[in-house]
């Protein structure tokens, strides 16, 4: 009985630990959620301006070769005393840091 207790105490752990990594890529703004694909339009929208915004010009490679560039966005956010950077290739919402 105590293995079996053991084994459901870890499966809960498990489970706990993956959800948490798992909420990385999403971000909350007020009672609305941002996931990794929204627009720029849909983050503005859910979370208002950024407290900070920076692009930079990245190349785009294929192979070994240089095939053209792509501006990629990163947006600052900070609330409840946590900082979130939300980086956006072109439009897309890539990934939330």
């Amino acid at each position: 009985m105590k293995m079996k207790s053991n084994r459901i105490l870890a499966a809960i752990t498990c489970s706990i630990l993956a959800g948490t990594a798992l909420a990385d890529d999403d971000f909350r703004c007020g009672s609305r959620i941002v996931r990794v694909g929204a627009t720029q339009a849909g983050v503005l929208d859910a979370c208002g301006q950024p407290d900070t915004k920076a692009v930079e010009k990245v190349d785009v490679h294929s192979g070994n070769r240089v095939v053209g560039q792509t501006e990629v966005w990163r947006w600052t956010y900070t609330m409840n005393g946590r900082t979130r950077v939300l980086t956006f290739d072109q439009e897309k919402l890539k990934s939330i840091d």
